[in-house]
């Protein structure tokens, strides 16, 4: 399918020339002139196949100073006919993932604080959004024998997903979206936030491998 990027084609019903929602398109190609920070490196990647209809996925890494501190996907899921878990008709899924300093880690209300950075992230943007849920997940390594010099680690784990709530077109503002959902990844990096709209950030165009991908 072509790249999601351009104006789109007129199509009956709200679907463009090659079957795809035209909302959708929409929200794809909102993610693609997203507004982000310099830290992240952000490209898409194969979505999951069976969630939806029609799906599409990046993944980001945040660097500093040439280190990679944390790493996540995001999944904007849409299903035309709605989806009663959902209350809607487009969800976002999230996995996002970091190493943390031992200090960290031990603090009993980290799990709290992390949740708390994607909905801040959501306020600070005024993103709408409606029926949050997921988990906040940690991870102890000790090692031994030949690997016992290596100093315990800790890894942290966010699955998170919420629906977009829709303008007046019927269509997610995506890259707010994709914006706060950045901010959760260099908060949890351990980074300090930034004001949206700030000039810390920068266009982001992301290298079109694969277009929209329905099921």
């Amino acid at each position: 399918m072509a790249a999601a990027q351009g104006h789109l084609a007129d199509g009956p019903d709200g679907v463009d020339g090659d079957g795809t929602p035209r909302a959708f398109r929409q929200a794809v190609d909102a993610l693609c002139g997203a507004r982000l920070r310099p830290e992240l490196e952000v490209t898409p990647t194969r979505p999951p196949q069976r969630l939806a209809p029609f799906s599409y996925a990046v993944e980001a890494a945040v660097t500093h100073s040439g280190e990679e501190l944390a790493d996540g996907r995001l999944v904007l899921l849409h299903d035309p006919a709605g989806h009663d878990a959902w209350q809607g008709t487009f969800r976002l899924v999230t996995l996002v993932r970091a190493e943390l300093e031992p200090e960290m880690a031990a603090d009993p209300l980290l799990p709290e604080v992390c949740w708390s950075w994607l909905t801040g992230a959501f306020e600070a943007r005024g993103v709408a959004y409606a029926e949050a849920g997921g988990t906040v997940t940690l991870a102890g390594s000790h090692y031994f024998g030949a690997l016992a010099e290596r100093a315990p680690n800790t890894q942290i784990e966010i699955r998170a997903s919420w629906t977009p709530r829709l303008d007046a077109a019927g269509v997610p503002d995506t890259a707010a979206h994709l914006g706060a959902w950045g901010e959760l990844l260099c908060q949890i990096a351990g980074l300090p936030p930034v004001a949206a709209g700030s000039a810390d950030g920068a266009v982001v165009s992301l290298p079109q491998r694969r277009g929209p991908q329905p099921r």
